[in-house]
């Protein structure tokens, strides 16, 4: 069921979805009230949602329909902030509508490909961000420099903020890549910095990786960990798509696993496909600590279930539970 405003999104939506023979639209809404009284009757599987709209805007809709009918729901919206918002709101996938710089074409296989994701989406897992504070010790000082390597998809971007919000400011340097368009992960990282007591910034090549700093892949670069004689820092470059993404976990992983070693922590989170996995291998075939989020607690158990099956995760934790984990290894060591 597809719900915007514009009756012109609502028609090129819906023509561009129903392209693909496994997807029927049952309907359109052209506000949020309108849509809450067609659900009870379409009952659809999966919604599209636009956040500005008249009458009620998509995120207090989202929170309401959570509230009361939980489903998936893929936000269809400008670029803007709002997106992270829905996404925390329940969301559980977003596509940017099309500007004069992205394409119709390319629109529609996004808007096709997320809404299949959407549809195998688990709405019961664990919040990504609790109101509730986890109370973390604080890392002891290790003789070696350590680097966290955090890979997610689907669903990652509320997962990481649950794994690194609470971390103390004296955690090693982490470096991720959420698959996320270019100006977005700008937006993410700079929301994120509001929330986390460490610091964190959309990477720039020649970043040096910090105790107490998490660097985000900037979007459609492909971002490695290098070492120099002064320690480790980034490079962030155009690059072909590796595992279909760019930036790509793999990519990261095995650059980690190549300039770090042992002194390494990687840590796969919720998402489709298989990217990362290999890289995870890579890493723990180094002596790296890898860490597979569990299915009960993913939204969509792909990238963690990939690892799991090709012997690259050492051990499996909820969501809720791996900054548990991380910290406690990290004073061991």
């Amino acid at each position: 069921m597809v719900i915007d405003d514009s009756l012109v999104f609502r028609e090129v939506i819906s023509k561009l979805l129903s392209a693909d023979e496994n997807i029927e639209i049952v309907g359109t809404a052209a506000d949020p009230i309108e849509a809450m009284d067609k659900i009870k009757v379409l009952k659809p599987d999966v919604l599209t949602l636009d956040v500005h709209m008249p009458k009620m805007n998509g995120i207090d809709f989202l929170k309401k329909l959570m509230a009361e009918s939980p489903m998936p729901v893929v936000v269809v919206s400008s670029v803007s902030g709002n997106v992270f918002d829905a996404l925390n709101a329940g969301a559980v996938e977003f596509v940017t509508k099309p500007t004069e710089g992205k394409k119709a074409d390319l629109f529609g296989k996004e808007l096709i490909i997320k809404t299949k994701i959407a549809s195998i989406a688990k709405l019961n897992r664990e919040s990504g961000l609790k109101n509730t504070e986890k109370t973390l010790p604080n890392v002891q000082k290790v003789d070696d420099v350590f680097v966290i390597a955090i890979g997610a998809s689907t669903g990652g971007t509320e997962a990481i903020l649950s794994v690194i919000k609470d971390l103390p400011e004296n955690t090693p340097g982490i470096v991720i890549v959420q698959h996320m368009p270019a100006g977005f992960t700008k937006m993410y990282s700079e929301r994120a910095d509001r929330i986390c007591r460490m610091r964190v910034k959309e990477a720039q090549n020649g970043d040096r990786i910090e105790t107490g700093l998490v660097l985000i892949a900037p979007g459609e670069l492909q971002m490695k960990v290098k070492k120099d004689k002064n320690g480790y820092y980034v490079s962030c470059e155009k690059g072909e798509k590796v595992s279909g993404h760019a930036p790509s976990v793999d990519v990261l992983f095995h650059s980690v696993a190549d300039a770090v070693g042992e002194k390494a922590v990687g840590i796969i989170l919720t998402g489709m496909g298989s990217d990362g996995a290999s890289g995870l291998l890579h890493m723990k075939n180094k002596g790296a600590y890898t860490i597979g989020q569990d299915e009960k607690s993913c939204v969509v158990y792909g990238m963690p279930k990939v690892s799991q099956n090709i012997g690259a995760v050492r051990v499996q934790a909820s969501l809720n539970e791996i900054s548990r984990v991380l910290i406690e290894y990290l004073q061991k060591h």
